[in-house]
């Protein structure tokens, strides 16, 4: 119950949901008294909290934080492997959700963030001969478990599947650093996952008693030089105050609880 709850409380709080909330309560508060200082307030709030989040300056500022927070693995080729990657036993990757489309392939029913992230564990496996896969994700209702779809599309991609280990009965980013631990120990591991999502895996998977590298992929800001079109807004701009409030709160739900 307290699972959903937490869902449910982050749903309300992301960027689009809350200033919708403002607005609506703002605009009804407006009908019901002609003249209505709170009212207007919230609708102007709402407005403006909705024009600062779609903004591409603002929502840059917001979530490059945790994006530089670790940096990403360069290209690599097998002959130039770093040591800290060489070492790694196991290439670890993240649940981002799927759909279940019928008739399509599994690499095209993965969303757009676990493409990503599945498309930079199969490079890291590629110069890592001697490490496992470990996908992970949980089953939606009576449906295959993310985890497995995630594995038949690596398959497509030339992953032997011998190399494939699955981690399915998981629900959140906590779950799965407690899995991951209870089935690999203390094996070295390069953790994959969504650049913004990376600074809280990492605490998480250190709190577990783990030790991983980090592999950020997905990334959503890059170093361009800034041009007068990033003053202009846009939809992925919401996306990326988005992710950077959910993690916001994440990060700081952890550390609250003693595990940042």
């Amino acid at each position: 119950m307290f699972f959903w709850v937490k869902k449910l409380a982050g749903y309300v709080l992301m960027p689009l949901p809350f200033c919708l909330l403002l607005l609506t309560v703002g605009a009804f508060l407006c009908w019901r008294r002609r003249s209505s200082l709170p009212g207007g307030t919230l609708v102007g709030a709402g407005a403006g909290l909705l024009l600062l989040f779609s903004n591409i300056t603002v929502s840059t500022w917001l979530i490059r934080p945790f994006e530089n927070w670790y940096p990403s693995i360069p290209e690599v080729t097998p002959r130039d492997v770093p040591a800290e990657l060489a070492r790694c036993r196991y290439v670890v990757v993240l649940g981002s959700g799927n759909g279940y489309t019928p008739g399509r392939a599994d690499l095209n029913q993965l969303s757009a963030s676990a493409n990503r992230r599945l498309a930079e564990g199969v490079r890291l496996m590629r110069v890592l001969p001697d490490a496992k896969l470990l996908l992970s994700g949980p089953p939606v209702r009576e449906r295959r478990s993310h985890a497995t779809v995630m594995a038949r599309a690596a398959i497509s991609l030339g992953i032997d599947p011998d190399r494939i280990v699955l981690s399915e009965q998981v629900r959140d980013t906590e779950d799965e650093s407690l899995a991951v631990r209870a089935m690999v120990g203390d094996a070295p591991l390069a953790l994959v996952t969504t650049g913004w999502h990376m600074p809280r895996s990492m605490a998480l998977f250190r709190h577990a008693g783990l030790e991983p590298l980090a592999c950020p992929t997905d990334l959503l800001t890059h170093r361009d030089k800034w041009h007068w079109t990033d003053l202009l807004w846009d939809v992925p701009s919401l996306e990326r105050s988005t992710a950077a409030i959910r993690e916001c709160l994440g990060y700081t739900w952890i550390w609250l609880r003693g595990k940042g």
